[in-house]
Formats: C-alpha cells, sequence, structure tokens
C-alpha cells in the first residue's frame, strides 16, 4: 500500500514498508527512507505512486474554487465529504487527494480548523480578501513599472516629488520606496546613484538643502501668519553715538559700541545690544518662531534667519536710526581697570554701521603700528582706544597669544551664480579682537548679575575640553571666565533672546519669564543646544561641498599643504583636514605637495595622493636638543 500524506507544509507519497498504530516506515517517491507519524497520513491507495500526485494537481488544477466554495454550504466539512459532493459519486484517492491539494491552496476561501476538516470562509471576508488581493496586484504593477522607468534612466513624476523623502527619510510601506528599491536593486545603484542617473539631483547643494529642510524645516522655511512685533514703549534716548562693525552681508545688527571720555577722566564704553524682547510678548507668535527656529542658519551664500525680516528690520541697529537697545555701560580707568558697570534699557542713535571690508583697510594692524595710528577715519579715536582695551581685557583673561604659534585663520565662503569665492582673513585681527572681547565682556557680566540675583539663564561652561549648555553659571576655561551667558546676538540666537527677557526682567525689577528650576527653559536649552549643533553641522557640511567644488573651478590638480600630525594635513586655501596614506615620516609644519585622484561631488568625497615634500620645519632648539 501507499500514503498520502504531509511534511513540512507540502504534500508527499510513499510506500508503506512497515506501521505501527502511531507511526509508519515508507519509502518515498524519490527512494529515501522516512519515518512519519500516522497523523500525517490523509489517504492510502494501491495505484502508482509516480503518477499519483502529478495526476492529482492536473485534476486540481481544473476545480473552480469559486465553485468550489458555493458548494461547500456554511458547516464544518471533511475533504473526503467535498469530494464526494463535488464528484457526484464515491471519490478515487486520486480526486480526495486533488480536493484536498485546491483546498489548501486557497486559504481565503477555506479556513483549516483540524485533520483534513474545513470551514468556508464568509462572504463578506472573502470579498474582502479577494479585493485585497486584487489590489496588491495592481500596486505590484505599478511598482513594476514604475521601476521599469526608473531602470530605463527616466524619472516618473510619481517618484520626483518623493524623491527627497526616500533618499532622507524613506517610508518602506510606500509604492515610491518599493518601486525605488527594485530598481535600485535591478541596476545595482545605490539610491543616491540611481537619483543622480535619472536626473533627480541636478544640484548637490539642493539636494543637500532638501535633507536638512526635512529634518529640521518640514514646513518649509517660510514664517507663515503670525501677529507683528508690538510697540517698545517710550525708552529714554542715550546720548551716546553708536557704531556697529559687521560683514557687509550682516542685515541682523545685534551689537554696537561707543566710547565717551569723562570729565574725571576716566573712559565709558557702551556696549549696546538689539532688543527685539521689548516689542516680543511672551506667548506671541513671534516668540513661537524663536522657538521653533531657535538660530539663524548660516551656510555659504545665503542664510535661513530665525526671524522674519520685517521683525529684523524693526529691531536691527541700522544706521541713522534711534533703535531700542539692552545697554552695559562700563567704567574704565586710563590703566584699562573697570570701576563700575551700569544698564539701561533704552533708545541708542546708531551714527554708522562700519563694514569689515572697508573699515580693515584702514584699521589694521599695520596702521596701528605706524606713528599716529595711520589715516584719518570715521571713529579713529574710539577704535583705537578700544582695540588697546580689548588687548588689555584678553591679557586679563589670560588669553594674550603666543606670538611663536603660527597665525590663525578664518575662511569666508560667498557663492555667486554657482561659483564659490573663499577669502582668508587672519583671525584676531584688530577689529575682530576689539568686538570679540567687549561681547565676551558683556557676555561674562551680565552672566554675573543674573547669577547675582538668583535668575536663571543659558550658559555656556567649559570644562575638561568639553563645552556644554547650563542654566547655572559654571566657569568657561577655553574663554577664562567665571561664567559666560550668550546675550550679545538677540536677534541670531534663541539662547540670547531668552537671556535678553531675564536681563529685562533684572533691570527693571520684575518677575523674570522664567523662575530658577523652570521646565520650560530647561527644554529650551535642550532644544536650542540640538539645533545649534546641528546648523554647524550643516553649515560644515556645505562648506566642504564648496571646497571640492573649488578645487574644479580653480582647474587645481596639485595642491600644497600643512602637516598637522602624524598623517592628517591642512590644504592650503581652503578649510579643508584629510589624512593622506603614504606619507613619509615628517613633523608638524612641515608642507607637501599632494595630487587629487578623485572628487566626487555627489558623495563628497575626495581623494588624494602625496606626491612630495616641499619643505620641512627647521627644528627649535629646544626640539633639536631633545632629539
Amino acid at each position: 500500500m501507499n500514503v498520502f500524506y504531509e511534511e513540512s507544509g507540502s504534500f508527499k507519497v510513499g510506500s508503506i514498508v512497515s506501521r505501527t498504530d502511531a507511526s509508519l516506515q515508507v519509502d518515498t517517491q524519490h527512494g529515501k527512507r522516512a519515518k512519519l507519524k500516522a497523523s500525517n497520513v490523509f489517504l492510502e491507495f494501491s495505484s502508482g505512486l509516480q503518477e499519483f500526485l502529478p495526476a492529482a494537481e492536473v485534476i486540481a488544477a481544473d476545480i473552480d474554487v469559486d465553485f468550489l466554495w458555493e458548494c461547500c454550504g456554511d458547516d464544518e466539512f471533511g475533504f473526503d465529504t467535498l469530494a464526494a459532493d463535488y464528484f457526484g459519486q464515491a471519490p478515487s484517492a486520486i480526486e480526495s487527494a486533488a480536493i484536498l491539494l485546491k483546498l489548501y491552496a486557497a486559504p481565503m476561501y477555506f479556513y483549516k480548523k483540524a485533520k483534513g476538516r474545513f470551514k468556508s470562509a464568509p462572504e463578506d471576508t472573502l470579498k474582502a480578501a479577494l479585493a485585497g488581493i486584487e489590489r496588491k496586484k495592481r500596486e505590484q504593477e505599478q511598482i513594476d513599472a514604475l521601476a521599469a522607468a526608473l531602470a530605463a534612466g527616466r524619472l516618473p513624476d510619481a517618484i520626483r516629488s518623493h524623491l527627497m523623502p526616500l533618499l532622507y527619510r524613506p517610508d518602506k510601506n510606500t509604492l515610491e520606496f518599493k518601486a525605488f528599491d527594485q530598481a535600485s536593486r535591478a541596476t545595482g545603484l545605490p539610491p543616491l546613484r540611481l537619483a543622480h542617473k535619472v536626473g533627480g539631483i541636478p544640484s548637490v547643494p539642493d539636494y543637500l538643502m532638501a535633507g536638512f529642510q526635512l529634518e529640521h524645516f518640514p514646513k518649509g522655511f517660510g514664517f507663515g501668519h503670525y501677529a507683528p512685533a508690538t510697540s517698545t514703549g517710550e525708552l529714554p534716548l542715550s546720548e551716546v553715538a553708536a557704531f556697529s562693525i559687521d560683514d557687509a552681508a550682516t542685515t541682523e545688527i545685534d551689537d554696537a559700541l561707543s566710547v565717551v571720555w569723562l570729565a574725571n577722566g576716566n573712559i565709558r564704553v557702551g556696549i549696546h545690544i538689539a532688543a527685539p524682547t521689548l516689542g516680543v510678548p511672551v506667548g506671541s507668535d513671534i516668540e513661537k518662531l524663536v522657538h521653533n527656529r531657535l538660530s539663524t542658519v548660516y551656510f555659504p551664500g545665503d542664510k535661513i534667519t530665525m526671524l522674519p525680516d520685517d521683525v529684523v528690520q524693526e529691531f536691527t541697529l541700522k544706521q541713522g536710526h534711534d533703535c531700542p537697545a539692552l545697554s552695559l555701560y562700563v567704567e574704565v580707568t586710563p590703566d584699562f581697570a573697570l570701576l563700575n558697570f551700569e544698564n539701561r534699557v533704552e533708545r541708542v542713535h546708531i551714527a554708522a554701521n562700519l563694514r569689515h571690508d572697508q573699515l580693515e583697510q584702514v584699521f589694521n594692524d599695520e596702521t596701528l603700528a605706524a606713528d599716529g595710528f595711520g589715516p584719518d577715519y570715521a571713529f579713529k579715536r574710539e577704535l583705537v582706544w578700544l582695540w588697546q582695551f580689548a588687548n588689555a581685557r584678553e591679557a586679563a583673561r589670560g588669553k594674550t597669544p603666543d606670538p611663536n604659534r603660527p597665525p590663525q585663520v578664518d575662511y569666508n565662503f560667498n557663492v555667486v551664480d554657482g561659483k564659490v569665492i573663499i577669502t582668508i582673513r587672519k583671525r584676531g585681527s584688530p577689529m575682530d579682537k576689539l568686538v570679540s572681547e567687549l561681547m565676551i565682556l558683556a557676555n561674562s557680566e551680565w552672566g554675573r548679575m543674573l547669577a547675582e540675583a538668583d535668575i536663571p539663564a543659558m550658559y555656556r561652561a567649559q570644562s575638561m575640553g568639553k563645552v556644554r549648555m547650563t542654566t547655572r553659571p559654571e566657569p568657561h576655561i577655553g574663554l577664562g571666565v567665571a561664567q559666560y551667558a550668550w546675550s550679545t546676538s538677540p536677534l541670531r540666537r534663541a539662547s540670547d533672546f531668552v537671556n535678553q527677557r531675564q536681563l529685562v526682567a533684572m533691570i527693571r525689577g520684575e518677575t523674570p519669564q522664567y523662575p530658577q528650576g523652570d521646565a520650560m527653559l530647561f527644554a529650551l536649552l535642550r532644544d536650542f543646544d540640538a539645533a545649534y549643533s546641528a546648523y554647524l553641522g550643516f553649515q560644515d557640511k556645505m562648506e566642504h561641498f564648496w571646497c571640492l567644488r573649488w578645487f574644479t573651478q580653480q582647474g587645481i590638480s596639485e595642491p600644497t599643504a600643512t602637516l598637522i600630525k602624524e598623517d592628517l594635513v591642512r590644504i592650503d586655501g581652503v578649510p579643508l583636514r584629510v589624512r593622506i596614506p603614504g606619507l613619509p615620516e615628517l613633523s608638524g609644519g612641515d608642507r607637501v605637495k599632494l595630487s587629487i585622484i578623485r572628487i566626487d561631488e555627489l558623495t563628497q568625497e575626495i581623494e588624494f595622493r602625496f606626491v612630495e615634500v616641499i619643505s620641512q620645519k627647521a627644528a627649535t632648539p629646544s626640539e633639536a636638543v631633545a632629539s
């Protein structure tokens, strides 16, 4: 005798060798000996072993499953009973097996209840299941069509509108993702390469911007509808004439300075900060924008401002205007000792917006070293004295520059009609030092005053080389100050905006918006810290791309570089540090020539090869002795 049985989800046949009540030994149709449970056997038959399954499958293929479902009724049934009803007579073993094969192959039509027993699916459930199958079939046809178009180098509109989410934040349940993934596997191209091949990434900067927008500005860069800023109220007008020092492209002018020589021989320095908080009520639409955006985003060629243009124009320290300001006045002795501080909420007349490109031509290291401090220019007396004061403040912080240390530089990026212009400015120039030292003074002293008034704020602290945000004053070792509360850029940073709220409350003797332990302040600090780091990361990524483009635009194939340490070098002309394999043994400061092997703007990769040593730094006497 032979048996028809199920094993591991498959139907098989075999010849009985021996049996017990619970099991059988059979020789399968492939000649292997197997042991199976008696409960797995559905039929016994005496007809040919090899022909049984093929014959049953042929009969099963001709059975209309819909008709079979109509035949079985609503009650539970056995497959042999259904076989008798379907064939209209006592079925043969092959016919019974064919019915069983058909029942197993249609689980949407028939629910398996026990061994050989089934129940038909309810009509509504079956219709829903069949509709689902038909829908999936149509969806797969769409997927196949989209994938075929992509593989052929075409970008269907259905994919185009979802391309950036597919590359950055894909939803794997969508038809678009399935089609894109299918095409990627079919072509052997990574998703980014495939998107570029079909014309979905005409511009790498646009691609990078799209990813940044998806992550941080999912609703777009627009500000939407918001109630305008309110009146700042009546503010006293200061008697000083202040001036700002900024880059030519700066529109958010947060800070200005003034200098007055007093009758007692001392000098009064004014540090004047734009005061948007005076016209932005607590809980207003504009404050919500500040809390949502958290900072202005800078990148080569453009920026995304924290505040709308009309609000910026309302509060920026614009030349020729009397602007609302939070002022810190410091009385300084002729030998640069700090005597006392005074805070005022007032209007300040901005006499001039001095710009780097023009000011640096007359106010620089060379002119300051000349007799009479060089040519005449606007605010010369004030600027020269402030530069001297800044040097004294730098020394007081213990940060006087080491003359033996190589000069540090800053890189400015400008993009005009797709061409990048990278200019280099020496870090620590007189005007840079002047502004930075006065801002450090204001941020540290205002932080001290808030702490003494027991009013929390957003502080920057540094210890053991790590910078972090905190709501309590802690030392900033890198700056050499006991506390440092960002307060001088309220048009550009939410931290400064929040701190200005606290400072105004302190000056006016009002209850601060954020008391000690306020959960909202902690949440804002956390969100600001994360967003600020992400924005800087985006700026670095965009600058890295434009560095790669710069090599191509300048036609540079063999750049020069300076060794930092080991195999790490700094490329000349751009803010790019890379590791170069195969460098000979060199010392920091040695200069080398490199060759560019490959630039891939899409993946932002660049590969260099060492060519030769240009020059080696002469060892200092101490280095020579050590060696």
